[in-house]
């Protein structure tokens, strides 16, 4: 299951992947608009393609570092959670404080 921030980071991710596809595909149209020469009409086209194909490769990109990025945390939560981590180090300051008291 997704947490909160990851769906909100990859809603981002879309939404800017969307908003680069948009643009790609208005820039084509205007240097089509702009020329009448159909090979860099054609070239404009592959420009466009080239953007929108890289503007999908950063989402991607993005949401697996999202995914990874929520995979790691939620074990340092439930120790945190959990009071493990608190344990721990009240159990180890025992144990300090006993062989202290040893001596």
């Amino acid at each position: 299951m997704q947490s909160a921030k990851e769906k909100a980071a990859n809603a981002a991710a879309s939404a800017k992947a969307g908003m680069d596809k948009s643009k790609a595909t208005m820039q084509e149209k205007g240097e089509r608009m702009t020329t009448r020469d159909p090979l860099q009409k054609d070239m404009a086209t592959e420009k466009k393609v080239e953007r929108v194909d890289d503007a999908e490769l950063q989402k991607q990109a993005a949401e697996s570092q999202n995914t990874a990025t929520s995979r790691r945390r939620p074990a340092v939560e439930l120790l945190a959670a959990q009071g493990l981590g608190t344990a721990l180090a009240t159990r180890s300051e025992r144990v300090v404080g006993s062989c202290n008291n040893e001596a």
